[in-house]
């Protein structure tokens, strides 16, 4: 257990920044395969019988047990260190994979939810912050860039996970067994590729800086704050939760789509001349999943000069209007219609990799850690919302009779309206009052005081 400790891996000197990013995405790239969770939905639904709303309840599951692990975790895994959470993390998102196997071979579905859902969400919420304040001291110059290039992972873990998951079914077949083995493959290969993250991993100590770093953010002014806020104190102030409002609705328009990708492209065009083959579809999963990755390092690797606020103004006003392109075209373009949805989902991933540095704008670099975790609660919200959303006006549309862009052009104009919403939050925050502030000394007590209890 002391090689898990806090203090057994901080970096020796002239230990370099750079390999932390690698720890990290081997973490992300591989918890990110919950985004290609709607390959396995069609065959899911044919060989058990779900519905589309029913066969997304993993999925679910996994964000809100993401939103709230993270919550509950946020202090412990910043007082224990990334190592510790990363092997969390790895344990439970593979064990995840293995009882769901279980549950696909016995045709037991709950097990299946139990699995990916509850454990494999547990390794998902751990997984994901327990890189972000580690990087974020490695990186104080740039911390948008830092927290896109590890978040950038997550969003891209479907890239590898479509393909290779519809390239398992294809071989293993896409009954209840076919399910079950590729299950129990992707489990163990991951369960090998995150180990490498948690034997990689380090943190600076404690008198670190980077040589001849400058703070970035110059750009967006007096919200960047030099003091320092408990999450504590974080939770009582109106600009976590405007935050936590802009994340949700940003959350909740990018991920509706994405769960529901590939089934959402065929069913857009199957009344066109040209319907979207399965092969065709997973290729659009892994298109979105590409810009999701992209969005991630690009948007807050330039919200690091244009501000935090100014970009999600882009995310938020610029994706309200794209949705309202693609519920007013319809299927009359299958090219604008990926264009819109690819660059949504940039904008979805965008929003994701920038929120750590807006707090870190706003709350220093304290426990922004923990107030991440809990602002990722709005991600759980978002999860339930947006497949809901998508799902069950889906699923009614076509209990109607109805078809091809019908069935989600309703989900988009809600989509419009969350968007709208969450550009007035972003346009009420402000920089946080004094009174929130933490004091230097009692601070320093406080880290003394939790590094002699470890």
């Amino acid at each position: 257990m002391l090689a898990l400790a806090r203090s057994a891996t901080v970096a020796p000197p002239g230990w370099s920044r750079w390999l932390v990013p690698p720890a990290a995405l081997a973490i992300h790239l591989a918890i990110g395969q919950a985004y290609a969770w709607s390959v396995f939905k069609p065959p899911l639904e044919s060989s058990l019988g779900l519905s589309g709303t029913a066969s997304a309840l993993p999925f679910q599951l996994a964000i809100v047990m993401l939103g709230l692990s993270a919550a509950f975790g946020g202090t412990l895994v910043e007082r224990r260190g990334p190592r510790w959470a990363m092997l969390v993390s790895t344990l439970c998102f593979c064990s995840g994979f293995l009882i769901a196997a279980l549950g696909a071979a016995t045709r037991q579905y709950w097990l299946v939810v139990l699995g990916y859902g509850f454990i494999g969400g547990i390794g998902l919420g751990i997984g994901y912050i327990s890189p972000v304040s580690t990087l974020i001291k490695w990186f104080p110059d740039r911390p948008g860039m830092a927290t896109g290039i590890a978040i950038m992972g997550f969003g891209g873990g479907a890239l590898i996970a479509s393909p290779w998951s519809s390239g398992l079914l294809d071989a293993l077949g896409t009954d209840a067994a076919g399910i079950a083995r590729t299950f129990l493959v992707m489990g163990l290969a991951y369960a090998v590729f995150m180990s490498l993250g948690v034997l990689l991993v380090r943190v600076p100590a404690d008198d670190w800086r980077p040589p001849g770093a400058t703070p970035a953010g110059t750009a967006a002014g007096a919200l960047v704050t030099t003091a320092q806020v408990s999450a504590r104190s974080a939770l009582r102030t109106p600009q976590f939760w405007c935050l936590w409002v802009v994340l949700c609705m940003n959350v909740t328009a990018g991920i509706g789509i994405l769960e529901k990708a590939a089934p959402m492209i065929a069913d857009f065009f199957a009344d066109t001349s040209t319907p979207v083959s399965a092969a065709a579809a997973a290729g659009f999963v892994g298109m979105l999943s590409l810009a999701n990755m992209l969005g991630r390092f690009a948007w807050s690797t330039l919200s690091d000069l244009a501000g935090r606020k100014n970009i999600y103004r882009l995310y938020l006003g610029v994706g309200a209007l794209l949705y309202l392109v693609l519920a007013l075209t319809g299927d009359a373009s299958k090219p604008l219609f990926v264009a819109c949805a690819v660059v949504i989902l940039s904008f979805y991933g965008g929003g994701f990799a920038t929120a750590p540095a807006y707090l870190k704008d706003l709350f220093g670099t304290y426990q922004v850690g923990a107030i991440h975790g809990r602002l990722l609660t709005a991600w759980s919200t978002a999860g339930v919302l947006g497949p809901l959303i998508v799902n069950a006006i889906a699923d009614a549309q076509h209990a109607a009779g109805r078809s091809g862009p019908d069935l989600y052009s309703t989900s988009f104009f809600i989509m419009i309206g969350l968007l709208v919403i969450g550009f007035v939050a972003n346009e009420l925050i402000r920089p946080v009052h004094p009174r929130h502030h933490e004091p230097a000394e009692p601070r320093r007590q406080e880290d003394r005081e939790e590094g002699a209890a470890l």
